[in-house]
């Protein structure tokens, strides 16, 4: 049976990941057919431009499986939106999904899962420990294009930290430092811990496995770098995010994290 869920890795030699999980739009044939959404709808929730930022010297996970098809930041129980709660208030699915695909969806949730363990176990027996990079982005301006973005509540990166074990600290707050010590477009850049998100099913997963082993860090880029309602990107923000990144990177690399 033909897979209905699509990732890509490529692994370096290196502790750090780089997952973007939300990145992906393809919905295959066999379940493209019962969808209700059409692209435009689909790709508002979704998180694109993403795996661009992440494009960085080391292990790389992308999704490119929508997420209103299989959304591996879930449960397994809720990978699958049914319900118009599970979706933003959108009917997802047109009647009832088959069983045969749904249970195929659950299936493949299993397997990733499966996957991700294997490379986390691989790289802690290489290197001791990991770091990953969990980035995604979220939407601020939900009642329409023109709604003026509150930055008061919605700060320009929220860092999801609260399922890491207390010992990773001095990583979480040497990747706020080095954030804070550079600028986006000239200017100083906002980033809270938990404010929107605390980190998803792949970070509490992950942690909840492996536990003191490694650090997730779930980086959620507020959608300045695109227009949310049409999907347009603003390039010179997407490079500058990545840069960001890459930076925050090498900082990190220059910590001493074996001795955590």
């Amino acid at each position: 049976m033909a897979s209905l869920f699509r990732y890509s890795v490529h692994f370096a030699d290196s502790p750090f990941w780089a997952f973007a999980i939300h990145d992906g739009h393809q919905v295959d044939p066999t379940a493209e057919q019962f969808i209700l959404l059409d692209e435009t709808q689909r790709l508002r929730e979704e998180d694109p431009y993403t795996a661009s930022m992440v494009e960085l010297p080391v292990n790389q996970l992308f999704v490119a499986t929508s997420r209103f098809q299989l959304d591996v930041n879930r449960k397994v129980e809720d990978s699958v939106y049914l319900r118009p709660d599970q979706a933003w208030g959108l009917e997802v699915w047109r009647d009832t999904l088959p069983s045969t695909i749904l249970q195929q969806l659950y299936d493949e949730h299993q397997k990733f899962y499966q996957q991700i363990d294997s490379y986390i176990q691989h790289t802690i027996d290489k290197h001791g420990f990991f770091v990953a990079f969990d980035v995604h982005s979220y939407n601020a301006q939900r009642i329409s294009e023109e709604q003026p973005v509150d930055k008061q509540a919605n700060p320009q990166i929220n860092l999801g930290t609260h399922y890491n074990n207390e010992k990773w600290r001095s990583v979480i707050n040497g990747f706020i430092n080095s954030v804070q010590e550079q600028q986006l477009l000239g200017k100083a850049i906002d980033i809270r811990e938990n404010v929107k998100f605390k980190g998803g099913y792949l970070a509490q997963h992950i942690l909840q496995k492996f536990r003191d082993r490694g650090c997730v860090l779930s980086i959620e880029f507020r959608k300045d770098f695109m227009n949310e309602w049409t999907g347009l990107p603003y390039q010179p923000v997407i490079l500058e995010y990545k840069q960001l990144l890459l930076h925050t990177l090498k900082d990190l690399q220059k910590l001493d994290i074996y001795g955590v």
